[in-house]
């Protein structure tokens, strides 16, 4: 019955019928009398019960269950097959993580570079339908996770990121260059970079614009997002006498970050604590979300006839066993 639905419901009230009709079979049986009556039944003592005693009240039975299935033909059940087709865009994502020492800056809890992992991998776990890989960069820039629909992975690899990996600087072209070219031969509909930094580009060969044009290029649009709160943030440095923690001037480029977004048909964001660089990566999720195109297909079927069926199989067992086995002698 699972998956069936019934156009006149009010039909089951006639269910009520049964349970008057079985009390009038029970107590017509208190009120039988034998056709042939006998002086003495001692002479049968020995004569063992016949299968017939016990299934003399069969047709009874099978009338009923009749019944309830004229009963349920009368509701007019329906099934309903509803399939649904399902198209997917995939996005095709690579996070270019800046991880120079100016990460270290503690105005972000407990430094941006932490904050920025956290982030990357709640990020990360919410694009169930597409593919992402890291690159990290600092004076030079390797792949750390190539493009994957693993997320477990990308997370554990996220995770890993510590500073002193790479030789220090902030090569954002060079790091840029590496994430384009790891989405250049992806055949997805959208390929997009979500590029974070907290600096100055100051080293590499591929200067940051140049990166934004091969981007363009390949139909590869670039978030940019400036980390770092405005005027100073307060930085581990080592003296003599341990780490102390100095104010150091924030210095972002902004101009360049903007335009490389402009140039690839990306945005721009700054976010200057933790709670802004969760809504920046909100913002980057929503503008990305995975197309989801469903058609919905119903189509209902008529299913009363196994039910009109099933009534008159009982209705003819019924009259066969009392026209054979079951027969009654007057």
């Amino acid at each position: 019955m699972s998956g069936i639905t019934f156009v006149h419901p009010k039909m089951f009230f006639l269910l009520l019928l049964i349970p008057a009709f079985v009390a009038w079979y029970i107590w017509k049986q208190k009120d039988t009398r034998p056709s042939l009556q006998m002086s003495s039944l001692m002479p049968f003592g020995g004569v063992p019960t016949s299968l017939r005693v016990y299934l003399r009240h069969l047709p009874f039975a099978l009338r009923m269950v009749a019944i309830a299935m004229v009963v349920l033909v009368l509701a007019r059940p329906q099934s309903f097959n509803v399939t649904h087709n399902v198209e997917t865009e995939g996005i095709d994502i690579m996070i270019a993580l800046d991880i120079s020492s100016s990460m270290l800056a503690q105005d972000f809890k407990p430094d941006r570079l932490e904050a920025a992992k956290d982030i990357a991998i709640q990020f990360v776990s919410g694009r169930q339908n597409d593919r992402i890989g890291v690159v990290i960069f600092a004076g030079e820039s390797f792949t750390l996770c190539p493009l994957t629909s693993d997320l477990r992975t990308v997370s554990n690899q996220i995770n890993s990121i510590e500073l002193g990996l790479i030789e220090d600087g902030t090569a954002i072209g060079v790091g840029l260059a590496n994430a384009v070219a790891r989405l250049k031969e992806s055949d997805a509909l959208s390929k997009v970079v979500i590029l974070l930094t907290d600096g100055v580009n100051n080293k590499g060969e591929i200067a940051p614009l140049t990166a934004a044009d091969i981007a363009s290029t390949f139909g590869i649009r670039v978030y940019t997002v400036g980390v770092g709160t405005h005027g100073t943030a307060p930085y581990p440095v080592q003296t003599p006498f341990g780490t102390r923690m100095q104010d150091m001037k924030v210095e972002i480029d902004e101009d360049v970050l903007k335009q490389i977004a402009d140039i690839t048909g990306g945005q721009y964001f700054r976010a200057t604590d933790g709670k802004g660089l969760v809504r920046v990566y909100e913002q980057i999720d929503e503008l990305e979300k995975t197309k989801i195109e469903v058609i919905e297909t119903t189509r209902k079927s008529e299913e009363f006839l196994r039910f009109a069926l099933l009534a008159l199989l009982m209705l003819t067992l019924d009259i066969v066993l009392r026209t054979t086995v079951l027969r009654s002698v007057p």
